[in-house]
């Protein structure tokens, strides 16, 4: 009998890396679906980029995810953007095609389904704090969801301002921009506040927003896009003062799915991701 072991490769670029545990929910999925597919976590610098994206083509890599720091730049690497990627103007997924990759975008997708157990997002008045790739995939779907009103708050203001500009051209939602010079009061009225920053990630768990923790109401949805450490000290404090807190492991999880679905047009069972998550910290 004749045994294949080619595998279907995919997997990350980003630096830094090896933080990073996608590729452990990833493997899991992939074993308890009986999926030939293997997931590579890799260091990339910006300046191979591009490198990296041919030998991922060269190799008949099936797609591979982005983060950080390169979601926006890998467009000038690709073939083609889908639909919502096009309008976020950054990627995080890339998938094969006959002809390049087709860079797709499921940060945004993964975020709105971890917040939808937990509420609806119709109505809602949320502050976002940055403005980056992260950031921009949120923004866009948070609005196409309903969301009513979003507060972008960035350091950059030229990248503040292009975000906001971005979702009251491309989406229904108000979106207006506020300077993040000082400690950062959150306005009354607020429902859902989001880090899309990477302060809290590892190494640098001590690090801390810059915000005025007395502005802060117990009936508000307290989320963190960064996954390691799943608990960072901006939930922590937000737990404390008694905020429902949504942490970057649960969007992870429903990103990962996303990107799954994109490459093999299979529906993982997110408690097996789950629990590989779990499996880390044993």
């Amino acid at each position: 009998m004749t045994r294949n072991f080619l595998s279907n490769l995919v997997g990350s670029f980003a630096s830094p890396a090896a933080e990073n545990p996608t590729v452990a929910i990833m493997e899991a999925a992939f074993q308890h679906h009986d999926l030939d597919w293997r997931y590579l976590n890799c260091l990339v610098e910006p300046d191979d980029l591009k490198g990296a994206v041919e030998g991922a083509w060269a190799m008949g890599w099936q797609g591979f995810n982005c983060s950080i720091p390169h979601k926006i730049k890998v467009i000038e690497h690709i073939e083609t953007l889908g639909k919502s990627a096009e309008i976020i103007g950054a990627v995080n997924t890339m998938i094969r095609t006959p002809s390049g990759f087709i860079g797709e975008n499921t940060d945004g997708r993964g975020f709105v389904r971890a917040v939808s157990s937990h509420c609806d997002l119709a109505g809602k008045r949320i502050v976002l704090f940055g403005a980056g790739g992260a950031a921009r995939a949120l923004a866009v779907e948070i609005a196409l969801a309903g969301a009513a009103e979003l507060i972008i708050v960035n350091r950059n203001e030229g990248r503040g301002r292009e975000l906001a500009a971005l979702i009251n051209r491309a989406t229904p939602a108000n979106a207006v921009y506020e300077p993040w010079a000082n400690t950062f009061s959150i306005p009354l009225g607020t429902d859902i506040v989001i880090n899309a920053t990477s302060i809290g990630l590892f190494p640098n768990v001590d690090q801390e927003l810059d915000v005025n923790w007395k502005s802060f109401e117990p009936h508000m949805i307290v989320c963190d896009g960064v996954h390691n450490p799943p608990q960072t000290q901006f939930l922590r404090r937000a737990a404390s003062i008694g905020c429902t807190t949504v942490n970057g492991i649960d969007m992870l999880v429903n990103v990962c799915a996303a990107c799954i679905d994109h490459w093999t047009a299979v529906s993982v069972d997110l408690d097996v991701m789950r629990a590989a998550v779990r499996d880390l910290d044993k």
